[in-house]
């Protein structure tokens, strides 16, 4: 095993991405995906929700219910998007984008697929850098500044209450994320997601890095800022935070990337703790593996918002710089330990 440190030192390297028309359509694949799952998600949630509070949910539009990610984007396609005076056009217009694009481009590092396993020579993932752990967490501090330029550029007090409730959120648990990702990338000896994939074919790390999936689990709630943790958007006590002067397919536009959040946390989880594309039968159903331990991460976030009340912003702060920050720390010390004893 390469030293743990190796691939911290190393230049940043992407592997060959293959023929332009093998990046024309692994672009077209990840925006298809996007563009399913996203609305697939809604529904699934919305019908579930229903389940859980015995009701039926949305049953109106289509056949049970099928269309009604349609007729939501119709209504907020055809609502006036007016901006506030006392507000920056040109950042408002911006925030949404950089909310919605920080996802997408995360979504480019998940690997369904080892490479070779259909024949080719190329991982079956968007691109597979060297760094594919850092990628991840530099695109997720980015996030916040979409929030944030949302909530300052509105001219709202309530909205910059949000936006900095955000900022703070983010902030707070993005280290504990990159903590518990940290204990993977030395028990593997790389940064890269292909690479630590492929080391778990005999372990899967949510074995001996439990501690490290717990932490990123709920570390991963709070960066997608669900429910308990929702505190960015309360609508009992900010309107709706961040997010209140915006109407139409701007306020669409956030939903939409807070539940691709909710698919980039799952995926990552998947591929890094639970196994990726391992699973019993052949290789070629890496895929079908990958699919459905996402399948079963995104119903937890389901499952939890529909069981757990908000947290109070003061547990939400103590939380994660009290408890998750030390665990964290403490998972890292004790693998990187027993990586070089053992």
């Amino acid at each position: 095993m390469s030293s743990p440190l190796a691939a911290v030192s190393s230049a940043a390297e992407v592997s060959s991405p293959g023929p332009l028309w093998v990046q024309l359509v692994k672009a077209v694949v990840i925006f298809a995906l996007v563009l399913q799952l996203a609305p697939t998600l809604v529904w699934l949630e919305r019908r579930l929700l229903g389940r859980f509070q015995s009701r039926l949910g949305p049953n109106r539009v289509g056949p049970a219910g099928l269309l009604q990610p349609v007729a939501d984007v119709i209504k907020l396609v055809s609502k006036e998007s007016s901006t506030p005076t006392t507000a920056v056009p040109w950042m408002m217009a911006i925030a949404p984008v950089i909310s919605i694009g920080t996802a997408v481009l995360t979504l480019a590092i998940i690997p369904f697929g080892a490479p070779g396993a259909y024949g080719g020579e190329f991982a079956l993932a968007g691109i597979d850098v060297s760094i594919g752990i850092l990628y991840f967490l530099a695109f997720g501090s980015l996030a916040f500044y979409g929030l944030l330029l949302g909530g300052w550029a509105s001219g709202s007090k309530y909205s910059f209450l949000g936006s900095m409730r955000a900022a703070a959120q983010l902030v707070s648990y993005e280290v504990a994320i990159g903590l518990s990702l940290l204990g993977v990338a030395i028990a593997a000896g790389s940064l890269s997601l292909v690479d630590i994939v492929a080391a778990q074919d005999k372990v899967w790390f949510v074995v001996p890095q439990v501690v490290g999936f717990l932490i990123f689990l709920v570390a991963g709630f709070a960066e997608a800022a669900r429910p308990p943790f929702d505190l960015p958007e309360a609508d009992a006590e900010l309107v709706a935070g961040y997010n209140t002067e915006f109407g139409g397919m701007r306020f669409g536009t956030f939903f939409l990337a807070e539940y691709l959040e909710i698919i980039v946390i799952s995926a990552v989880a998947a591929a890094v703790f639970l196994g990726g594309w391992h699973g019993p039968g052949p290789e070629f159903l890496g895929p079908t593996w990958m699919f459905l331990k996402m399948a079963v991460l995104v119903l937890l976030f389901i499952w939890v918002r529909a069981t757990v009340p908000r947290l109070r912003y003061d547990q939400l702060m103590s939380l994660g710089w009290k408890i998750l920050l030390p665990l964290a720390t403490l998972n890292v010390l004790v693998t990187a330990t027993l990586v070089v004893l053992l």
